[in-house]
């Protein structure tokens, strides 16, 4: 048959970049490390006619969703392809400084968006080795190399320094956001107190463009007869043989805990 129609032409391609889990540094978490290759493989196999983004984060390191960001980023600038992120269960934290990567941002009626702010969490623990009966010896050179130390008493400077780091990351945070989403933002409302709104309110707000799903949004754009190619991060061998199994349960649970801070 396709030889009958040589007019035809082939379908367009479009190539989906799957952005799944918490966003760290360390193997099998999201990390700039860890996505490097299947994001060159999105935008430079096949000739793609666009880039879907598909996440689903519930946020993490900064610095890694910066650096996964700005790769994203430089290869849409370099092969001039549009990208849509689409938004599953949540784009928050830093997995919407993800989905700011994209041209525009598809969301489900469901999905949370934002909580654009930065935490720290941690326990004080100096009361109860003292009951207990434990001595705490800690020798440093350099007067900050204890910073924040769970065994020893707060101390005001540590909060202070803290701060001054968190509001800098804030910072960096809001402009990379304001840069890429523009005019499309309500000036109205304060939308970097760290809170976070569902799908069709927070397209509303300008954080999201549409309310919508990938195979639906991306037909209409490019035809019917639109093909999807998916690329996801490569597991190394001893993931695949399940030989970080101690690694992977001590990294599920810090995963819930960034997911339960937003009933997920």
């Amino acid at each position: 048959m396709k030889r009958l129609l040589p007019f035809r032409g082939k379908a367009p391609v479009v190539s989906v970049i799957r952005l799944n889990g918490l966003i760290a540094a360390r193997q099998g978490s999201l990390n700039a490390a860890g996505t490097a290759r299947m994001i060159e493989r999105a935008f430079r196999r096949r000739k793609p006619a666009a880039v879907a983004l598909v996440i689903n984060s519930p946020g993490g390191s900064p610095a890694q969703s910066s650096l996964i960001a700005a790769h994203i980023r430089r290869l849409a600038d370099e092969t001039g392809l549009p990208v849509t992120a689409f938004v599953e269960d949540a784009a928050a934290s830093g997995g919407y400084w993800l989905a700011c990567a994209a041209d525009d941002i598809v969301v489900d009626e469901n999905s949370i968006i934002g909580s654009i702010g930065v935490i720290s969490a941690s326990f004080g623990l100096h009361e109860m080795i003292g009951r207990i009966g434990v001595e705490r010896r800690v020798h440093t050179a350099g007067g900050s190399k204890s910073f924040l130390d769970p065994f020893r008493p707060e101390r005001e400077e540590d909060v202070a320094r803290l701060r001054a780091l968190q509001d800098r990351i804030h910072g960096n945070f809001i402009a990379h956001v304001k840069a890429r989403r523009g005019e499309r933002l309500d000036g109205g409302g304060d939308l970097f107190n760290g809170d976070f709104w569902l799908g069709r309110e927070a397209v509303g707000l300008g954080l999201a463009d549409e309310v919508g799903h990938l195979a639906p949004v991306m037909r209409a754009r490019h035809g019917e007869r639109v093909k999807f190619v998916h690329h996801g991060p490569r597991r190394g061998i001893l993931r695949r043989f399940g030989l970080s199994l101690a690694a992977s349960a001590v990294s599920g649970i810090e995963e819930r805990a960034f997911w339960a801070r937003y009933g997920l």
